[in-house]
């Protein structure tokens, strides 16, 4: 592979002081809520910080799998707006510290597995479900597993991060061949880690059910935030005169990905829904019997916005390449996964601690905006500490003649 000079823009983007402040003022939401959840509804604070974390969370790990993949594929297209999910990618050094604590503070008011006593047959409450899954859902396994996924996401995405930061300052080729095989392991392990991390961290919660379907489920709707978050990247930097070298036609081909991965997570929560439907077996149905019986609005507005409105507005060729629209629809999908999420969360916690009286209110909001201004904070410091076009790249000459 030759790599070929081009010259392409030196300048950097200033984290200014107005964007910190807004980074600022949003933690700032954040820690109130949480203080203000704990002291007033106790029973829905833990679920409230694990629903926020774990949206973020999945955001910054796609955008770590969408930088792997253009490695291991050797793609051209995307080389010039890497930056951007590199920057997002970082926030996995804060979420995966932020989700081990949670899990082991407020483990015991999330999942009903781990409650003493439950898989002992001499307690009264003893659960044959549980204990029957309790070889592999116990404590010390459980945690054993956070541990090990927080250090291979991490680690890929250091990795990943450092030899692209590398690769503008040497030059040559090296560097990309030796991202491309940490890609490949992680890539590998991604595939693992993202499907075992949804059963532990979500399905776990509703611990009598299970789905053959839910790493795929839970993949797609993280991809989705994460293709969706860098289109919104992209479309706020070239309004601020950045990223001369991106084109329409990068942003064409990111709507894309959002439109098709839209369609993708649709296909996986009907057919997820369907199948369990027409099985009708108790273990089975429970999860979507609570959601109907006690969250149907939250359910079926998700469906609506994740599904409809991606469908409608992103489908033309012209909608994935305004700036407005992507951003309107960007938008509506980002509280649709949200919404998704809560779905996936709330009612099991709920219901293990045996109350049906959810709410969306401003504790759920206010958490939400405190992980966004840690997430943003992030993301604009990463973005601010390298160009924002790589240097030095082997694909750079396709990227910035990319066209469809």
């Amino acid at each position: 592979m030759k790599n070929i000079q081009v010259e392409t823009t030196n300048a950097t983007y200033v984290f200014s002081g107005r964007s910190k402040m807004i980074c600022f003022i949003l933690m700032a939401i954040g820690i109130i809520s949480i203080i203000a959840q704990f002291a007033t509804h106790y029973e829905q604070a833990w679920a409230n910080i694990l629903h926020a974390n774990f949206f973020f969370m999945g955001m910054a790990l796609c955008a770590a799998f969408f930088v792997a993949v253009q490695y291991v594929a050797r793609a051209g297209w995307s080389a010039n707006i890497m930056r951007i999910p590199e920057a997002m990618m970082t926030w996995l050094y804060v979420a995966m510290p932020v989700m081990i604590i949670i899990l082991i503070a407020g483990g015991h008011h999330i999942y009903h597995w781990m409650h003493d006593g439950i898989t002992d047959k001499a307690n009264p409450h003893y659960d044959s479900i549980i204990a029957g899954k309790s070889p592999y859902l116990n404590m010390p396994f459980f945690y054993l597993r956070l541990i090990a996924y927080t250090a291979i996401w991490c680690w890929g995405a250091y990795m990943l991060r450092k030899l692209s930061i590398a690769e503008d300052t040497e030059g040559g080729n090296s560097n990309y061949f030796k991202a491309t095989k940490v890609a490949t392991f992680f890539v590998i392990l991604f595939a693992v880690t993202s499907s075992t991390a949804a059963w532990d961290i979500i399905m776990s919660i509703d611990v009598h059910w299970y789905s053959t379907m839910f790493g795929w489920y839970t993949f797609a709707g993280m991809f989705i935030t994460a293709l969706t978050g860098m289109a919104m990247w992209i479309v706020y930097l070239k309004s601020k005169g950045h990223l001369e070298e991106v084109t329409e036609h990068h942003l064409h081909d990111v709507g894309k990905f959002m439109f098709a991965f839209s369609i993708f997570w649709t296909y996986l929560w009907f057919a997820q829904y369907l199948l369990q439907w027409y099985s009708n077996i108790p273990e089975e149905v429970v999860y979507f019997r609570t959601r109907l019986d006690y969250y149907r609005w939250p359910l079926w507005i998700a469906v609506f916005l994740n599904f409809v409105f991606p469908f409608l507005i992103l489908m033309t060729r012209d909608a994935k390449r305004k700036f407005f629209i992507l951003v309107f629809g960007g938008t509506i999908i980002l509280i649709g996964h949200w919404l998704d999420n809560f779905n996936m969360i709330i009612p099991g916690v709920l219901s293990n601690n045996h109350s049906f009286h959810w709410h969306i209110g401003l504790y759920e909001i206010g958490t939400t905006l405190g992980f966004l201004g840690g997430f943003l904070y992030m993301v604009h410091s990463k973005l601010a500490s390298a160009v924002l076009i790589r240097k030095n790249h082997p694909m750079t000459v396709e990227s910035m003649h990319h066209a469809i």
